[in-house]
């Protein structure tokens, strides 16, 4: 396999991967008791941490207020660890404010602001580890802890890549160094239920014939990993509701 190609004469991407396939994805929802609602998930190496507070009252400035919807305030950053390039400042840059806001974008379209006017939702997004599809992860772990929060969502917004391999296979979730070695890559966040896509963006320029493509190949990324999500938040209720007793009936009670 040369420098260029990603994936082998059998199929195969550099991690074992073949082109339509996510990287192992594992999550949690409630990992933190202090925050309303908190999640951990793991997207191959990328590690994140989401913590969600509110609805609460509007802090600080309180003309901000809005009388028809909440303020949903984001805030992305990097732990120091995350990544092993030292000129890179994990927090405070324009990257982190890129972010936060590309963040806030893509939760907006899932919340249901308008059941909290004059009130705040506050999402704050911590990586610990960072390899690659950064962005997707958390809004994919922002997501969950939003669900643990038990903030109304119109559904499950969730977050992939997508890039070409050997200039013309379309493969999915990219891994740090296929994103070093291959070509543009393309970040999608959308509803995957309704289709609807909410934020989109490419690291360099497609050509027009290979876009829809490598689009398809991204949104089918978010339904398979809307599933995954999805699968976390059931066992995550079956557990909650097994612990506290929801459903049982003790002996003495049906007899």
């Amino acid at each position: 396999m040369s420098r260029k190609e990603l994936i082998s004469e059998i199929g195969l991407r550099l991690d074992g991967r073949r082109a339509h396939e996510l990287r192992r994805i594992r999550c949690k929802l409630g990992v933190f008791t202090q925050p309303d609602g908190s999640a951990y998930l793991e997207q191959g190496l990328t590690k994140v941490l989401a913590a969600v507070y509110g609805p609460h009252q509007v802090r600080g400035n309180r003309t901000k207020a809005q009388h028809d919807s909440a303020i949903v305030n984001c805030q992305f950053s990097m732990a120091v660890f995350s990544t092993t390039d030292r000129k890179k400042r994990p927090r405070g840059d324009r990257k982190s404010t890129e972010m936060s806001i590309h963040l806030r974008q893509a939760l907006l379209a899932a919340i249901k602001v308008e059941l909290y006017p004059w009130s705040q939702i506050d999402v704050y997004v911590e990586v610990l580890h960072a390899d690659g599809g950064v962005y997707p992860a958390c809004v994919n772990a922002a997501t969950l802890a939003l669900i643990d929060a038990g903030i109304p969502l119109k559904e499950y917004v969730c977050a992939c890549t997508a890039s070409l391999a050997n200039n013309d296979v379309p493969m999915v979730d990219i891994s740090h160094q296929e994103e070093i070695i291959g070509g543009p890559t393309l970040t999608v966040a959308a509803l995957p239920m309704s289709g609807k896509v909410v934020l989109m963006e490419m690291s360099q320029r497609f050509h027009l014939d290979h876009l829809p493509k490598v689009l398809d190949k991204a949104l089918q990324g978010c339904k398979d990993i809307k599933t995954i999500l999805d699968e976390a938040v059931r066992r995550h209720v079956e557990d909650v509701g097994s612990s506290s007793g929801w459903g049982n009936t003790s002996e003495k009670a049906r007899t």
